[in-house]
């Protein structure tokens, strides 16, 4: 085993970690399949077709709440295990936090541009290019190193972590909330509470399932 900050396990006695066949989903893998979620939705408001101009503020609403969710799972699960793993791990992470904050910032603007507004096109851009970036520095450079420095079994725990951090994350970006454990494994899920009370309150959609294809 590395050294990933696992989440503790009840114990049995005579049975060691490694004896347990965990199912579940691999951390990185569902990691990379909100990149390509999140690079589909950035295509189809940058660059929408007729069918996606009329329903573009469903789009950009699933988009917001989905970065927001996968930064908060990214923060609480995937930059701890970066310091913990690899050797250069710390300046990475801390990096990818720095960059994290820039983006819910240019997040936070479009969540609040009104796409009539003159400036939205480049708050859309903005949070495109960023978007960009982080998928290809994480899912190109830093991914394949923990999947060479990690087990199956790690990344499948960290994984079963990663759906809950993100069922319980905010919506809405919040650039001033804390960005490293512990303290944002308590806050987001209390931020979130509110988020969603406005979500429904306002029949926001915010997964990308509920888009219509």
């Amino acid at each position: 085993m590395s050294a990933a900050p696992l989440p503790p396990l009840p114990p049995v006695p005579g049975i060691e970690d490694d004896d347990v066949d965990f199912g579940g989903d691999n951390m990185l893998d569902l990691l990379d399949e909100d990149h390509r979620q999140l690079t589909s939705l950035c295509e189809r408001l940058v660059a929408p077709g007729a069918q996606e101009k009329a329903r573009a503020q469903d789009i950009e609403d699933v988009l917001v709440a989905t970065l927001a969710r996968h930064l908060s799972a990214e923060e609480q699960y995937l930059y701890p295990t970066v310091k913990a793993v690899l050797p250069d791990g710390a300046p990475i992470a801390d990096q990818e936090i720095a960059a994290d904050a820039e983006l819910l910032i240019a997040l936070q603007q479009l969540h609040v541009t009104s796409a009539a507004d003159e400036a939205y096109r480049t708050v859309l851009d903005a949070v495109a290019t960023h978007v960009r970036d982080h998928t290809h520095r994480t899912g190109e450079e830093v991914f394949p190193r923990l999947r060479e420095q990690c087990t199956d079994t790690e990344l499948v725990r960290l994984g079963n972590r990663v759906l809950i951090a993100r069922g319980a994350a905010p919506t809405r970006p919040h650039p001033n909330t804390p960005s490293a454990p512990p303290l944002n494994k308590l806050v987001d899920p209390a931020v979130a509470v509110v988020d969603k009370v406005r979500d429904v309150l306002t029949r926001r959609t915010t997964w990308p399932e509920d888009l219509a294809s």
